[in-house]
């Protein structure tokens, strides 16, 4: 015969009900209890019907994680760390891709709205308006976009650039380029305002453009008549594609133009020259994503903005200007 929730709390010594929270609400329960729990519902082979369960509670125990490009490295580090804070929650998670098409991130929401109990938007394309509508249908929180009243997790761009702006001209750098990502990107309106308060610099404004290293390698024809020596890209992406782009019209980095990316990906370490970036702490944004998100599926709304702080990281992409 199968194995059923009573069989574990008789052998646990424990209330039926205290198993269903070690499975469905674990920080509800003490954390000696669902040990032991976890363990005889191991040695005896136990599985909870998530399905039976979602029928009873409402709950589906599932979370959708929507990312605009699953391709780019900034987000893997925090779609996994999203995964395992949700499974100590009990807890999976979707994850979908939106190639930084609005239509198809609207399209995924509705498509997820019945599957899941909440939704992590992160580096979203949609419109305000389009986000607060679909908030209606399941909780959400944002990720790296602000929402007036929404939950949101936010890494410090804007004082990373601050950072990047004034080690260029701690180096004699005084014509810069900030060569920005997609339109209606908070990342890029985030470093525009930055650079744009510093007024000891002259900083050219280049975009839209794609965040893809092919994006930066066709921003460096622009990057080159704009007269700039030192360069703040959107990304380590497009940083690592402006700087094959500058090479291949003689350009030197950073002899002649110096860049700076953001992110702090693996790419970005292993190229010479090493990137100098703004290191974002993506894993812990994905942590901290999921946690405000499971304590607004908890009826508990969460609406607060957590801004996490970034970090310039000098390698060896920067260096003097030169006249």
């Amino acid at each position: 015969m199968a194995v059923t929730i009573r069989d574990v709390a008789r052998v646990s010594g424990v209330h039926v009900s205290t198993v269903s929270r070690a499975f469905s609400a674990p920080h509800l329960v003490n954390p000696e209890t669902r040990v032991r729990v976890l363990a005889v519902a191991d040695d005896l082979g136990y599985r909870p019907n998530r399905a039976a369960r979602a029928l009873t509670t409402g709950r589906t125990h599932n979370l959708g994680l929507i990312v605009a490009d699953i391709a780019n490295p900034f987000f893997p580090p925090l779609i996994k760390a999203a995964q395992a804070q949700a499974r100590l929650r009990d807890y999976h998670v979707f994850v979908a891709d939106t190639d930084e098409d609005p239509k198809v991130e609207e399209e995924l929401i509705q498509t997820l709205t019945k599957q899941v109990d909440g939704v992590l938007l992160c580096s979203p394309r949609l419109t305000n308006r389009t986000i607060e509508r679909l908030r209606q249908e399941v909780p959400f929180v944002l990720v790296n976009r602000r929402v007036k009243g929404m939950a949101t997790v936010l890494m410090d761009v804007g004082r990373g650039a601050r950072l990047a702006v004034e080690h260029l001209t701690g180096l004699g750098h005084r014509r810069l380029a900030l060569v920005t990502g997609p339109s209606g990107s908070w990342t890029s309106k985030e470093m525009q305002e930055a650079a744009a308060a510093m007024s000891e610099v002259d900083v050219a404004f280049l975009g839209p453009n794609p965040p893809t290293e092919q994006g930066g390698r066709a921003a460096a024809a622009e990057v080159i008549a704009s007269g700039a020596t030192g360069v703040l890209a959107y990304n380590d992406l497009v940083a690592i594609g402006l700087i094959e782009g500058l090479a291949e019209r003689g350009v030197h980095v950073p002899g002649d133009i110096s860049v700076i990316g953001v992110d702090d990906i693996v790419a970005g370490r292993l190229g010479r020259p090493k990137l100098t970036t703004i290191a974002m702490p993506t894993a812990t944004a994905g942590r901290i994503a999921v946690d405000m998100l499971l304590q607004s599926v908890d009826s508990e709304v969460a609406t607060g903005v957590t801004m996490l702080e970034t970090a310039l990281i000098i390698r060896e992409s920067t260096g003097e200007a030169h006249s």
